[in-house]
Parts: C-alpha cells; structure tokens; sequence
C-alpha cells in the first residue's frame, strides 16, 4: 500500500487545490488543520505547527509532506516543526512552495522587514530544509494572481492610491502553481527545482489599472518611492524570473473570469 501524502495548509488557496490533485491522481491524502472541515476524500488531521500539537499523529505513515503552511513571521518556526517532526517519522520527501528571490531580496532592517519580510521567511524555512537530513523539493514562483487580486480590491478601496515606483510583479496562476506541486509531490525528491512564473510582469500600477478598468472605476495615483535595500531589490527584478516565465494564464484573463472582481 503507498504511504499517504500529507498536505499543510491544505485548506488554503493553494494548499486545497494541491489536495484536490492528488485525489484526483489517485493518491491517499491527509490535510493538517486547525478546522474540522476541509476537502472530500482526505482524512483531517487536528495539528498546529505552531506548537507541534498533534503534528506526530499527523506524520505517522507519511511518505510525503506538501509543506504549503506558512505566514511572513510563521513560515520559519513552522517549518523547523515540522523538519523534526518528519525526520523522527522518516518521511521520504518534503516538498516546499518559497518565492522567486527568496535569496536576492535583502531584508536588513525594521523597514524592509515591515514591507518585504515574506521574502526572508521562506529564505530562513528553505535554509532549514537544505540543513535538514530530508530529502526535499522546493519550488519557487512568483506572486499569485489571486493574491495580487485581493491587493488590488484593497487598494482600490482609497480614492487616492500610493503606488511604488519601479516596482513590478510576475504575478502566476494558483491552479497552475498547484498542479506544478501535485506533479512534483508525486515524483523523486529533485532538490531546488526550476523556477515558476507568470507570463508577463506589470508595474504596480499597471495591475492596480487593470483591475480598476474591469471594475469601471478610477482612481488617483500617487507615486511613492520606497527606501530600503529590499525595495532596491525589487525595483531592479529581483522577484522576478523572466526566463521561466511558464504560467499561461494572464492577469487580464484573471480578471475577466471574475464576474465580481
């Protein structure tokens, strides 16, 4: 019988269409969470990687741990978590969903880390795999159209609407990052693997624009120039991948499958 594949986060937006491939690939599933709910054809497992509770049950007869849990101030005590806890199991394989520039956005200081320190969270949960004795995968992609959506039906809330300069994003399908992890979760661990991103990178603005247009409203704009070495970093590509720039899905077709965006 195939050892189960365990999914964290597997009730979030990426973590439960993860779980609805596996299933779909015929897998037997199971899903840490803090909810009593969650996907049809997987078994729930009560855990927080926070604390470790529950997390031991959760691993017993595990072959594979999708490690799609995480937060900017969580993902590095979460993964150390589970890190221990899947090597007393002896789990074969923890694949890691990071973030393209994890390794080239410097955050050294209070203001880069208020801004951009979701970068150097998955930096520090990837450094503790690669030190771990797990053997592992880790994808990085770009930033998801759905959560570059909800950023932009927040900004969208203020008549007037501070936009960085300079900064752009490659934003990419989560379905699409999702089916890229359920083949990766089914496989060999492969280590750092190649980079995800979208199909086009766009100015703050241009995204915010967009949405603005398909939402037929307008906006004042007002450029703002963020300091820091982070945001240095950003506004010269470093979260960007345009050589793996394999997402089909465009931010305008986002758009438009949203009758309600």
């Amino acid at each position: 019988m195939a050892l189960a594949i365990l999914v964290t986060g597997g009730t979030g937006r990426l973590g439960s269409r993860v779980v609805t491939r596996l299933v779909e690939a015929g897998a037997t599933v199971r899903v840490l969470t803090h909810s009593r709910t969650g996907p049809d054809g997987v078994e729930l497992f009560a855990g927080d990687l926070a604390t470790g509770v529950g997390i031991d049950d959760a691993l017993a007869g595990v072959g594979t741990v999708v490690h799609c849990a995480g937060s900017a101030k969580g993902d590095e005590v979460m993964t150390r978590t589970l890190v221990a806890a899947a090597q007393n199991a002896g789990v074969g394989h923890v694949l890691y969903i990071s973030v393209v520039g994890a390794e080239r956005v410097p955050v050294v200081s209070g203001l880069d880390r208020m801004a951009f320190g979701y970068f150097a969270a998955k930096r520090a949960a990837e450094l503790l795999l690669e030190n771990s004795r797990l053997p592992y995968s880790i994808l990085r992609t770009t930033q998801f159209q759905e959560s570059m959506l909800a950023v932009a039906r927040q900004m969208a809330k203020s008549p007037v609407i501070p936009t960085p300069t300079g900064s752009r994003f490659q934003p990419v399908a989560v379905d699409e990052v999702a089916a890229r992890l359920a083949e990766l979760a089914l496989g060999e661990p492969a280590g750092l693997v190649a980079e995800m991103g979208g199909p086009t990178a766009y100015l703050t603005g241009e995204l915010v624009r967009g949405y603005l247009t398909a939402t037929h409203r307008r906006r004042l704009f007002v450029p703002v120039h963020m300091p820091g070495r982070a945001a240095g970093a950003i506004r010269a590509g470093a979260n960007l991948t345009p050589n793996q720039a394999v997402g089909v899905q465009t931010w305008e077709e986002l758009l438009a499958s949203e009758a309600g965006v």
